[in-house]
C-alpha cells in the first residue's frame, strides 16, 4: 500500500512540475530538455524502491 501512495505522489509531483514548466517565459528548447529530465527523474525515483 505504501509503494502504491508513493507512486501516485510521485506521479501527481512529476505531472505538476511539468505544468508549471510549461507555464515558463523560455524557448521551446529548452522546455523540452527540462520535460526531459523531469520525467527521467520521475522514472527513477518510481523505480528505486523496486531495486531495494
Amino acid at each position: 500500500m505504501s509503494l502504491l501512495i508513493s507512486a501516485l505522489v510521485t506521479f501527481v509531483v512529476v505531472i505538476l512540475i511539468l505544468y508549471l514548466v510549461n507555464m515558463l517565459p523560455i524557448d521551446g528548447r529548452a522546455k523540452q530538455i527540462i520535460r526531459i529530465v523531469v520525467i527521467i527523474v520521475g522514472v527513477l525515483s518510481l523505480l528505486r524502491p523496486l531495486m531495494y
